[in-house]
């Protein structure tokens, strides 16, 4: 009996033993997997470094590359692009003005009352249209006429108190978001479709003059007065309530930036000076590369996945489009290289762009004191589970890296832009504003934030007292209508 009682305790004793050998080789498997995810999330967090002297060396490459686009086409990664607006709107325009705002599957139409200085915006009404999907596809014809269709819906639905003075035409300004050779303010050929269009024949025509057809076709008396890019829509929008904008920035899906230049410093101009010496620049600034961009491994095998790859390197690193698939390449990595998730990948994280920027903004301005929020979004949207508080505080700290990453790149760009218009130093009574819109900057809190304090970083403390960041919304949309009165075929008339 005292023998088996004896075995009993040896066979427990080694059974207890196997177990805690166990325990002790999950303990330090697992300690194993953290240090190198911890290896891993270091290596990216040092690459992705912006210390203000690189966010220096940035800026003064954004302003060599904005000297070269402006000398000649094609002498730079940035295109430069003549808007052929060279007067941008007071605030004291007068009238009825239209805009039609084409950049994607819907479009829409808007009309904006103005009444001067005093009265500013009376009356502002928009309608949004879905193109039907054969038509995105279709004929340039069937496109502009339903387009126009649509117009002419909208101008003979208005009430009595938006009459014109008897024989005046309507005004119309016309932002079409989509890749354009402009040439003057109210023409330019399509360089080609974009966003899930694919209509061969508009590609080289002039889209002014494809829309104006179609207008006429419905026998609606109304004048495509300009053709405007959203940004530039933006800058416009920006400067009517306040004359102190000088630049623009969209942040958003995607990015871009139009500022005020003086028309004697753009070499490749050949006309004659606009009469307010000014020319409004679109940069298409998302296309900026620089040696000096902090790229890391996802961000190259971002680029050579894409569908332009080697193109819109800066658009790649700070845009709305793709911090969340870069976060998303980053913790792919972890699971395959640390089992940051367990033994097994989980296989809705190698689904390219299933992790989208405001997923990742949720869970970076997640404040609950378990992270519930990063919890509940790495279960919802790539099926993780029982998510540890250490893994969620580390998605969030990569959250970190890369929206502070690009919201400094932003800010050493917009620094660039200043410094190239002389305003990076103090002068007396200098003010400067520059209009901000875009999903990405209004809602990414910390994004912002970040953006703000850099650049009040990198300008001094002096000088940031007199340059504004100011959120500009739906320049797209007013900014379009606003251009097309600045630009208005009565203005002598009236101001007569």
């Amino acid at each position: 009996m005292r023998k088996v009682v004896i075995g009993s305790a040896v066979i427990c004793a080694a059974t207890a033993c196997a177990v805690a050998a166990l325990i002790v080789k999950h303990r330090m498997k697992k300690s194993g997997r953290w240090a190198r995810a911890e290896a891993i999330v270091n290596d990216f967090e040092e690459k992705c470094a912006t210390p203000i002297g690189k966010l220096r060396q940035v800026a003064d490459a954004m302003m060599v590359e904005m000297h070269a686009g402006l000398a000649s086409e094609g002498g730079s990664k940035l295109k430069m692009l003549i808007s052929y607006v060279d007067s941008l709107p007071k605030g004291d325009e007068k009238g009825l003005f239209y805009a039609l705002d084409l950049g994607g599957t819907n479009f829409r139409v808007i009309r904006v009352q103005l009444g001067g200085k005093e009265e500013g915006v009376i009356n502002q009404e928009a309608e949004e249209v879905s193109i039907p999907p054969h038509l995105m596809v279709g004929s340039s014809y069937e496109l502009f006429d339903f387009i126009a269709s649509e117009v002419a819906r909208f101008v003979t639905s208005e009430s009595e108190e938006y009459q014109l003075p008897a024989g005046r035409q309507r005004e119309l300004g016309f932002t079409f978001s989509f890749p354009v050779r402009q040439t003057s303010l109210a023409s330019g050929t399509l360089i080609k479709w974009t966003k899930g269009f694919s209509i061969e024949e508009t590609v080289g025509e002039d889209v002014v003059s494809e829309l104006t057809k179609a207008i006429e076709r419905q026998g609606l008396d109304l004048h495509v007065a300009a053709l405007v890019n959203d940004t530039v829509g933006t800058l416009a929008g920006g400067r009517y309530y306040d004359n102190d904008v000088v630049a623009a920035v969209i942040l958003g899906t995607g990015t871009n930036a139009a500022y005020v230049e003086r028309a004697h410093a753009i070499p490749k101009w050949h006309g004659l000076l606009p009469k307010s010496g000014e020319m409004v620049i679109n940069m298409e600034w998302g296309n900026f590369r620089s040696s000096h961009l902090p790229l890391t491994e996802y961000d190259l095998l971002l680029d050579t996945e894409s569908l332009n790859p080697g193109e819109q390197i800066f658009e790649k690193l700070i845009s709305g489009m793709y911090l969340g698939e870069i976060l998303r390449k980053v913790l792919l990595s972890l699971a395959e290289e640390a089992s940051f998730f367990g033994d097994i990948v989980p296989p809705k994280l190698m689904v390219p762009f299933i992790l989208r920027t405001p997923h990742m903004s949720s869970m970076h301005l997640d404040t609950s004191s378990d992270l519930r929020v990063v919890g509940s979004k790495l279960k919802d949207i790539l099926g993780i589970s029982n998510t540890s508080f250490k893994t969620r505080k580390m998605v969030v700290k990569l959250c970190d890296i890369i929206a502070k990453r690009g919201a400094r790149l932003s800010a050493a760009g917009i620094f660039g832009i200043l410094k190239k218009q002389g305003r990076d130093v103090a002068t007396e009574k200098q003010r400067t504003v520059v209009a901000l819109d875009g999903g990405l900057f209004e809602h990414y809190t910390t994004f912002r934030n970040c953006l703000e304090s850099t650049l009040a970083e990198m300008l001094g403390k002096e000088v940031a007292s007199s340059v504004i960041i100011k959120h500009a919304n739906d320049g797209s949309g007013i900014g379009a209508a606003l251009i097309a009165a600045a630009h208005s075929q009565y203005l002598e008339l009236d101001s007569s």
